[in-house]
């Protein structure tokens, strides 16, 4: 009442992966290594983009986009306009 054992296969077959039924023990670390790994360059790749990100033409305020609040050339460029704006309003 098991329904018998494994499935038969050759044992001499090697593959990167580890063959068939293949659990390494420590795979869960591995896993996390190579997610910090990936994560790590995800980010570096993103922190160049906003560095380098340039734009001739500034967005109108208060219209949403997601790079509003990294890209350093709009974070001031709307910090100027909100001086601009108290100044003008103060007088």
């Amino acid at each position: 009442m098991g329904g018998g054992g494994k499935i038969p296969y050759p044992k001499h077959v090697w593959s990167p992966a580890g063959g068939w039924y293949s659990q390494p023990a420590n795979w869960k670390a591995n896993t996390a290594v190579a997610g910090a790994g990936m994560l790590f360059i995800v980010g570096l790749g993103f922190m160049l983009s906003a560095n380098l990100e340039h734009r001739d033409k500034m967005p109108e305020p208060g219209r949403f986009f997601p790079s509003r609040y990294w890209s350093k050339q709009i974070i001031e460029h709307e910090r100027k306009l909100k001086e601009q704006k108290e100044r003008e309003g103060g007088q």
